[in-house]
C-alpha cells in the first residue's frame, strides 16, 4: 500500500478536512477504494479499513468491535496514576532480555492488537507498511523510516517473557493521568469506575499539573509507547527528539488528533507535534490486508538500525 504526502503547512487535522483538491492520480490499492479528493497538505488517505468500515470507528456493529469496546473498558478502569508509576519503575530496569532491534521486530509475529479495530494482521506488517509508506514519501528522512518500523515494538509486553502484561496494560489510546479525563478520550463513560476520577486532586483540568509544562512531566497512561521510549533512550539511541517524541507519544490520540491537553505542551512538544502528525497518518491509514515483502526490505531496515542503534539492546 502506499500513501502519497508532501512536506506540509502543518496545522491541525481538523483544518486539514476543510481544505479540498482535485486528482486523477491513482495513489493506493490493496482493496481500499481510491478516494476522491485530499486535505491541503496532499495526504490521500482511503475511506475504509480492511474489514469495510471507517478507520478508528468504534461504534461498527461486528464482533471485531464488541472486542475492542471491552478493551476500553478494562483498560479505563485500570489505568491509575500509582498504576502507571509502579510499571516504570519496574520496567526501566531493562532487566528482561537482550536482543536487536530486529530480533524484536521478529517477535512481534506473536502479537495481536485487540485494541486495534483497523486490523487484526501480525504487528510486523504493520510496522512495515508504515515504514515503506513513509520511505517512498520522504525518501530522505531515514530516521523517520526507522521511527516508524520501531514505534510498536513496545508490544512485545504481551509476550510471558516481557510480563505478559494485560492487553489494557500494553496497547491502545494513551491518555494523561494525574488530571480530568477529557471527554474526548474514546468510549469515556468507562472512566467513571476508574479510582482516581474520584480523587479531588486529579479530577480538575490541570490536576497536578499546570500550563505549558511540557509532555514529559504528565504521566501518561502505561504500554508500548512509553517502554518503547524508555528502551530506546536508555540505550543510546542516536534518533532525534522528533523521533523518540513520535515513538512515545504516537498513541495520544486525544492530543494529536482531537486537540485535547494542549495546554500541557512546551514550545519542543509543539515543534515535536508537527513530525507526529505527518507520521500519524501514516500509522493509522497504512493498514492493509497487502503484505509487505519481509526478506526484500530487510537489509534497509538492518542498515538504519545499525546507524542508530546498538547491536544489542537492554529490554
Amino acid at each position: 500500500m502506499t500513501i502519497l504526502i508532501e512536506k506540509p503547512e502543518l496545522e491541525s487535522q481538523a483544518e486539514c478536512q476543510k481544505n479540498v483538491v482535485e486528482t486523477n492520480e491513482l495513489v493506493l490499492d490493496g482493496g481500499f477504494p481510491v478516494p476522491e479528493s485530499l486535505s491541503n497538505d496532499g495526504f490521500f488517505a482511503p475511506e475504509i479499513n480492511s474489514f469495510g468500515n471507517s478507520f478508528r470507528d468504534y461504534n461498527a456493529e461486528n464482533e471485531r468491535q464488541k472486542t475492542v469496546e471491552e478493551f476500553y473498558k478494562q483498560q479505563h478502569i485500570n489505568q491509575t496514576y500509582d498504576f502507571v508509576q509502579k510499571m516504570r519503575k519496574e520496567y526501566s530496569k531493562l532487566e528482561r532480555m537482550e536482543m536487536s532491534i530486529w530480533e524484536c521486530c521478529e517477535l512481534l509475529n506473536e502479537v495481536v492488537d485487540d485494541s486495534d479495530p483497523d486490523l487484526d494482521e501480525p504487528q510486523i506488517q504493520h510496522l512495515l507498511q508504515s515504514a515503506e509508506a513513509i520511505r517512498k514519501d520522504y525518501p530522505d528522512e531515514d530516521w523517520l523510516h526507522l521511527t516508524a518500523l520501531i514505534h510498536d515494538l513496545g508490544k512485545v509486553l504481551l509476550l510471558p517473557k516481557f510480563g505478559g502484561l494485560p492487553q489494557w496494560a500494553v496497547v491502545g489510546d494513551t491518555f494523561p493521568l494525574g488530571c480530568a479525563f477529557d471527554e474526548a478520550n474514546i468510549h469515556h463513560k468507562y472512566f467513571k469506575e476508574n479510582p482516581d476520577y474520584h480523587n479531588p486532586a486529579y479530577n480538575t483540568k490541570n490536576g497536578i499539573y499546570s500550563d505549558g509544562c511540557g509532555l514529559d512531566n504528565v504521566t501518561i497512561s502505561w504500554g508500548h509507547d512509553d517502554y518503547m521510549y524508555l528502551v530506546a533512550k536508555e540505550n543510546k539511541t542516536t534518533l532525534p527528539s522528533s523521533g523518540l517524541f513520535i515513538i512515545r507519544y504516537h498513541s495520544l490520540y486525544p492530543l494529536h488528533k482531537e486537540g485535547a491537553y494542549m495546554h500541557f505542551l512546551n514550545d519542543e512538544d509543539k515543534e515535536n507535534m508537527k513530525w507526529l502528525r505527518i507520521f500519524n497518518k501514516y500509522d493509522l491509514y497504512s493498514k492493509s490486508k497487502v503484505l509487505v515483502d519481509v526478506e526484500k526490505v530487510k537489509p534497509y531496515y538492518l542498515s538504519l538500525i545499525e546507524k542508530y542503534f546498538p547491536a544489542k539492546l537492554k529490554w
